[in-house]
């Protein structure tokens, strides 16, 4: 009897939420996860690593699940670009994973090299002929692994080969077979049925990516390819400046909701070729020999929030409530509105998205007295500075227009500042569309299907994310100096100092803060070149370090965790010492203040599918009353997915 209180105990507990006040409802539910058994959990870099490596795997097992899920997960096309760093494409494979599901040979080879460094694993890009792939270095040697033109090459041992290995195969071929060298048409025709295997360079024939015809499964590059990129007389290394730190992390209020599609408007950022945003399988053949059941590639979702007014239930899900008052609290009209009139009501709302926004609006419906407004303002930077987006002096519906703002953004928020008598809102809904991969989500089947719900700790996470080099970004992306970063004797670009010097950033979060994450892109060129990473929680009276980071290197890439945060610290600020000899630069940086929900806990989600079976649309809803659940869904003939929808019931 004692066993079964506690257990119900423990339920009741996690049901509120994990609060200082457990009388408090549950404003936010975090890290809402659903996976199909036709998918991976792939949601963090730790629960990659939880998927595809196992105990006891040698390194050349690993190195052939990081070009695995390098492969199943990326398309070679046109690559989307967020601006963050010098090489301006999206270079974090949790990203490409989850939000893009596509990119270039710098892109594949900046993920492959991020999850072999996560695995500690040294790895590195190396520039070839038109071309840039990664190695993994492991058994004192470097193992070529290129999941852009997805292929590896097996020595006779049965080992992975370098690129150096490949290049001599294929010099001494060209050496022995003159004509070739350089003419794509002429290599294409010699490579045709499966001459490709019997007369080209036998460390190439044991490539099992590379079709009949010498093709591999997209049709674009192949062998012929090989044949002059792997031409090469030197390859010098290339660091592509991996950026890790992205999580999936889907939180939910009380009218908030987020539909994920197995389908798209044609809305992408930047383009992308027809054939991947039309989603046809023929370029995806092998991703799907890989695991891939998703029937497109692009998707575009929805994200909106009808914010409960007139309950109150907005304040829990709130950054700041003040001088505000509801229906549900005084019985007045409108549902929200000024408490005090001779004082401003301001009600601060965070957006903080899994997936990058394409475009947004907001919808409200003023109240406003005689000579009172509403001023909505906009803040990209945390709340550090703040900017009016529109004033409302009349009251009836309204629209603003976000997307000038947002489009390339994961993040930004909003503030409603209510002055007069009477002032306030009858409605307020937020919507935006955004862009995610098909290829991670819960895909459903014909027959039955296995789904698995879960909400994790109640955790938010405060990202600064900018690009270190002022004056070089485009479409309006962050700088250093946004995030109102202080310099001594350092240059504010790539936070260079002079001899010695500093630069500090302080970032406050919502609760208190649980961990650091950092990812650093940097080049020490002296062995004497060295940046020391600290954090102090007191508002610069004590430090703590975190790690140093030697020369000599031309670019390196590293990626940091630190769990040592005194309890109630809300704020830090980050500071990077630097020592220049000869050259030190920070090329890429994000850092990653993870936060416990003031409100956060575990309430009942609402999970909805769509799909159709042969023309007939189906639909099934479940509600997950506890934060780990397992159900089944039953499909036809010919069912093919069409969406899923995750939001807090009622």
């Amino acid at each position: 009897m004692r066993c079964l209180l506690s257990v119900a105990a423990l339920f009741l507990f996690v049901s509120v939420g994990i609060a200082d006040d457990a009388r408090e409802p549950v404003g936010i539910v975090s890290r809402i996860k659903v996976l199909s058994n036709h998918c991976e959990d792939v949601s963090s870099p730790e629960d990659w690593r939880r998927t595809y490596i196992r105990d006891g795997m040698t390194d050349h097992d690993k190195a052939l699940a990081i070009w695995r899920t390098v492969v199943r997960y990326r398309h070679q096309t046109n690559p989307p670009n967020e601006y963050l760093s010098p090489e301006k494409n999206v270079h974090d494979p949790l990203k490409t994973i989850h939000v893009y599901g596509y990119g270039m040979c710098c892109c594949a080879t900046s993920n492959a090299c991020g999850l072999a460094r996560c695995l500690g694993m040294k790895a590195r890009g190396r520039s070839i002929t038109r071309h840039t792939i990664s190695e993994v270095f492991y058994d004192d040697a470097w193992h070529l692994v290129d999941g852009s033109l997805m292929n590896y090459f097996l020595r006779p041992d049965g080992v992975i080969a370098s690129a150096d290995e490949v290049m001599q195969a294929v010099t001494r071929w060209h050496e022995k077979n003159p004509g070739y060298r350089g003419d794509n048409a002429k290599l294409v025709q010699f490579a045709a049925n499966e001459n490709w295997k019997k007369s080209g360079p036998a460390l190439l024939a044991t490539c099992e990516t590379f079709g009949k015809n010498g093709f591999n499964a997209a049709g674009v590059h192949g062998w012929h390819a090989t044949m002059q990129e792997y031409d090469y007389k030197t390859a010098g290394e290339y660091e592509c400046l991996p950026s890790m730190g992205y999580q999936l992390n889907v939180q939910l209020r009380p009218g908030e909701k987020l539909t994920r599609n197995w389908f798209n408007k044609g809305k992408v950022i930047d383009w992308t070729d027809a054939d991947i945003l039309e989603g046809g399988q023929r370029i995806l053949r092998l991703q799907r020999e890989l695991g891939d059941k998703a029937p497109g590639r692009i998707g575009n979702g929805v994200l909106q929030y009808e914010v409960p007014l007139a309950s109150g239930a907005f304040r829990g899900g709130a950054l700041a409530v003040e001088n505000l008052a509801c229906t549900s609290e005084d019985g007045a009209a409108p549902a929200m509105h000024v408490k005090d009139p001779d004082q401003k009501g301001v009600y601060i709302v965070r957006m903080p998205s899994s997936y990058v926004y394409l475009s947004g609006t907001v919808a409200l419906k003023a109240i406003i007295g005689a000579g009172g407004s509403i001023v909505v303002s906009y803040s990209e930077n945390h709340g550090l500075d703040w900017r009016e987006i529109g004033k409302v002096t009349a009251s009836g519906d309204q629209t603003i227009d976000l997307s000038p703002h947002i489009v390339r953004k994961y993040d930004y928020r909003l503030k409603f500042e209510l002055s007069g008598k009477g002032a306030g809102l009858d409605a307020l809904k937020i919507v935006h569309d955004v862009q995610h991969s098909q290829a991670p989500l819960p895909t459903l089947l014909e027959g039955k299907n296995t789904i698995t719900f879960s909400a994790g700790p109640p955790e938010g996470t405060i990202t600064v994310e900018p690009n270190t080099a002022p004056g070089s970004t485009s479409w309006r992306q962050l700088e250093i100096q946004n995030f109102h970063a202080v310099v001594n004797n350092a240059k504010l670009q790539w936070a260079r100092p002079q001899g010695r010097g500093d630069m500090t950033l302080r970032i406050p979060a919502p609760g208190e803060i649980v961990r650091l994450r950092m990812n650093l892109g940097y080049r020490l060129r002296d062995a004497k070149d060295t940046y020391t990473i600290s954090a102090s929680f007191d508002e610069g009276k004590t430090w703590k370090e975190i790690e140093r980071l030697k020369g000599p290197t031309p670019g390196c890439t590293q990626y940091l965790t630190f769990a040592d945060v005194p309890p109630g610290a809300k704020a830090v600020i980050v500071k990077f010492e630097g020592k220049e000899v000869n050259t030190a630069c920070l090329f890429g940086l994000r850092i990653d203040v993870d936060y416990k929900e003031p409100n956060g806990g575990f309430r009942p989600v609402k999970i909805t599918y769509v799909w159709n079976e042969d023309g007939q649309q189906k639909t099934h809803v479940h509600v997950a009353n506890r934060p780990q659940e397992t159900y089944t869904i039953d499909c036809g003939p010919k069912a093919v997915v069409r969406s899923f929808t995750v939001e807090l019931a009622e």
